[in-house]
């Protein structure tokens, strides 16, 4: 399902705006320099991201723009240095798996425009694996079950209980 890009224009953002995207880059660097499971930390999960589930888990480094837009579900793992450039929305859904290294990047920046982001939603559907250093690209879906190899480059919407690698990613097999 093609999904529809939408534009921000960084040359015109709210003061409102400005101000929550400050503090999101502070939660970060706050969550980065905190004892990962500690009370602190949880805390610092929860503010810094629009919806955390329960039981997931997140380890730093991590490096998070517009957090507020990024949805994860319950029992998911997010390993150490994932990039989550969401000003297109991130979901994550239940028992997903975002391997190190992975960038999840919802936005582009316009051709001639600089200014102007250009964004599309990600969306990682449950119990899918996206492997290490892997990259999924704004507007793609990865279906239930799937698996990205690790250091693909997704472009295309990948198919539930199927495995893509390769750069760009292309159909390896169907997981039984």
């Amino acid at each position: 399902m093609k999904k529809e890009f939408f534009v921000i224009d960084y040359s015109a953002i709210s003061e409102e705006d400005a101000a929550k995207d400050v503090h999101n880059d502070q939660l970060c660097f706050k969550l980065n320099h905190t004892m990962p499971h500690t009370p602190e930390y949880k805390a610092l999960v929860q503010e810094l991201f629009g919806e955390f589930g329960e039981g997931s888990k997140i380890m730093p480094m991590i490096n998070v723009v517009r957090g507020r837009e990024v949805k994860i579900g319950r029992n998911c793992s997010i390993l150490n240095n994932v990039l989550f450039m969401a000003a297109g929305g991130i979901t994550i859904g239940d028992g997903a798996m975002i391997a190190a290294n992975a960038q999840l990047i919802t936005n582009n920046h316009d051709e001639h425009k600089r200014w102007l982001l250009t964004c599309a939603p990600i969306e990682i559907k449950r119990n899918a694996w996206v492997g290490a250093g892997a990259t999924i690209l704004p507007g793609v879906t990865v279906g239930e079950n799937a698996i990205v190899a690790a250091g693909a480059v997704v472009t295309k919407d990948v198919a539930a209980n199927t495995v893509v690698g390769g750069v760009p990613a292309k159909f390896i097999k169907d997981i039984k």
